[in-house]
């Protein structure tokens, strides 16, 4: 009877020890997927571009950059136990705006970095707000330099990495004769400052100094100024969809026809893409032949760069988003700032601490498209520079490259820092109190 009773048992025992190892067969992933989302949050990133205005056609596929590298580390896992969430917000092509924008995600959305920002403008602008929270900015972006943050990393080329070496190896294969045109804010302006120290040591000529507004799709008066005064080379810094008025000018002109060449520091493929895209739609075929001389572009990255890595990395975004794609380099510069960030918080185990997270941050390199980039202790990329020819299909081909990467110099050694300082506080005048010419919408919209 004795033993009858404890068969029983053990028989009960045994049913019960099936059942609760089915439950576990069949449930695992849903109560791991509860018990995971209760004890870890997801770690929320804001993504900080325009997706309205005038610059949205540049920032919109940084976005998709930016998300790609989201998916893909939350694919493998995600990061100290938690997937990480995007947040996004639209800095509507307004440098105010989006340092609104990035004071609402730090202190409403509570996110732990905040990727984005193209124009200097709206960088920035940023700039105080990261700094007041000590919380952390990844601009993709080159820009004119003149500025290190403890709260910003700077993804992008420094002056010495583009706007130097675009300017000197155009003076050397172009022509000595530039004329200067640029939207109307603190990076066109800086950079041509610069261009007009290396042009002039070495012995060329400026013609003119032209600027436009952000925006500005008017541009007569300037191309006619072109024709008057025939340049060998016409050095451009506009910005966003201004890019595509400009061609569109030069090319309604006949000035596309002539043996002017374009070096351009800010059109990059998407904006090339759409010039070409009106003009199919308008009738207009092989648009890009008629130009003999040609459109020239320095980044650090090509779509067109040969390495396995760069093809494997163009693949993921056709499969992600299609094979109408074009890959630029701030697109490019996000998807390695998403990675290294992640790189560095893995290692470092926080995700609040900015001293920390860039103090390992300094210490990690990635394997990107364009070749082993690491962070300096200057918080600036070391970054190879390219030269990129314009082809008929709207893509770049190299023409020159660097060596090497170059190490980042945020000051050109050409002037003192106190000269650049000088030169900022100048120019943050003119503009009162702001880093663009023009009203702002960001005081009227909420």
């Amino acid at each position: 009877m004795k033993r009858t009773r404890l068969e029983k048992i053990f028989l009960f025992t045994v049913i019960i020890f099936l059942i609760l190892i089915t439950a576990e067969f069949y449930f695992h992933d849903n109560i791991h997927h509860l018990l995971f989302h209760k004890t870890h949050p997801p770690i929320k990133m804001g993504i900080l571009h325009s997706l309205t205005g005038t610059m949205a056609i540049s920032e919109k596929p940084v976005v998709d950059a930016t998300l790609l590298a989201i998916e893909e580390i939350n694919s493998q896992g995600g990061l100290l136990g938690s997937k990480i969430e995007p947040v996004i917000a639209d800095g509507r092509s307004d440098p105010a705006f989006f340092a609104k924008e990035a004071e609402r995600l730090i202190t409403r959305e509570n996110v732990k970095v905040i990727f984005g920002c193209w124009t200097s403008a709206s960088r920035k602008s940023v700039k105080p707000v990261v700094e007041k929270y000590n919380s952390l900015l990844f601009y993709p972006v080159q820009y004119e330099g003149l500025e290190r943050s403890s709260n910003i990393i700077y993804m992008g080329a420094s002056p010495n990495q583009q706007i130097i070496p675009a300017v000197n190896w155009a003076f050397k294969n172009l022509g000595k004769k530039f004329f200067l045109i640029g939207l109307d804010y603190v990076f066109p302006r800086a950079a041509n400052d610069m261009a007009k120290s290396v042009i002039g040591f070495a012995g060329g000529e400026i013609l003119a100094e032209e600027y436009v507004l952000l925006g500005n799709s008017d541009f007569s008066k300037i191309v006619d100024k072109i024709r008057e005064t025939k340049p060998d080379v016409i050095l451009n810094t506009l910005n966003g969809d201004s890019n595509i008025a400009f061609l569109e000018t030069l090319y309604n002109t006949g000035l596309f026809k002539t043996d002017i060449s374009i070096m351009s520091l800010s059109m990059e493929e998407n904006e090339i893409k759409s010039f070409l895209d009106r003009m199919k739609t308008a009738g207009k075929n092989n648009i890009l032949k008629e130009h003999m001389p040609g459109l020239y572009a320095c980044w650090s990255y090509f779509e067109n760069i040969d390495s396995p890595n760069n093809r494997r990395f163009v693949e993921k975004f056709v499969n992600r988003y299609g094979p109408n794609i074009r890959i630029t380099d701030p697109m490019e510069a996000a998807y390695i700032g998403v990675n290294l960030w992640y790189r560095s918080v893995k290692e470092c185990g926080d995700t609040d601490n900015s001293t920390n997270i860039t103090n390992h941050l300094h210490n990690i390199s990635f394997p990107a498209p364009e070749g082993i980039v690491s962070v300096y202790y200057n918080n600036h990329a070391g970054k190879t520079v390219r030269i990129g020819k314009v082809n008929a299909n709207g893509a770049f081909d190299i023409v020159w490259a660097s060596n090497s990467p170059i190490d980042p110099v945020p000051y050109p050694s050409f002037r003192d820092k106190t000269y650049w300082e000088a030169f900022l506080k100048t120019l943050y005048k003119r503009y009162n109190g702001q880093w663009s010419a023009g009203k702002t919408r960001a005081d009227t919209d909420e």
